[in-house]
């Protein structure tokens, strides 16, 4: 494994959504991780690999599948998931249960990263310190909190990221 690069594997979510003028809707065109990489300055050697840009509510179990399987064959010891934040529980406990001998942090926007006030590319420089600090493990990035992947729970009432009991 190469251990001193970070992967970054990219599912889409609102980290990645532009606002279509001509529709009046949210969609995606490409990643905004190189852009947001360059942005905040990055010295991290990472690969970016854009799995699939989907919102998270369309992801299914067979994407999260591909998700852990792509996790399992990185030749990276650390990575970092960009992900929806409507289901990224569900893949974090998936990822958890897989019980890869990696660093997995996954990290989401509430904001798209076009919007300017994202709190998008926080929350990836987030991923990446954790990612290169923690143990083996799954955790979610947000907000500046690390949270435990098998524990983690979105508070949709309150739209911050907690543990469970």
């Amino acid at each position: 494994m190469n251990a001193a690069a970070v992967r970054i594997l990219v599912t889409g979510g609102t980290f990645d959504k532009n606002y279509d003028e001509l529709e009046g809707q949210l969609r995606f065109r490409a990643t905004h991780v190189p852009e947001m990489l360059e942005l905040g300055r990055s010295r991290i050697a990472v690969e970016v690999e854009t799995l699939m840009l989907i919102d998270s509510l369309e992801m299914t179990d067979a994407h999260r599948a591909r998700i852990v399987e792509r996790c399992r064959v990185a030749p990276e010891a650390r990575i970092v998931v960009t992900h929806g934040t409507d289901t990224m529980e569900l893949t974090a406990r998936a990822l958890h249960a897989a019980a890869l001998p990696k660093t997995i942090v996954l990290t989401g926007a509430m904001v798209p990263y076009t919007f300017g006030s994202s709190d998008g590319l926080f929350n990836l420089g987030s991923a990446l310190a954790f990612a290169q600090s923690l143990p083996a493990g799954v955790f979610v990035a947000m907000n500046g909190r690390c949270l435990s992947g098998a524990r983690v729970r979105k508070d949709r009432s309150n739209g911050v990221f907690d543990e469970r009991d």
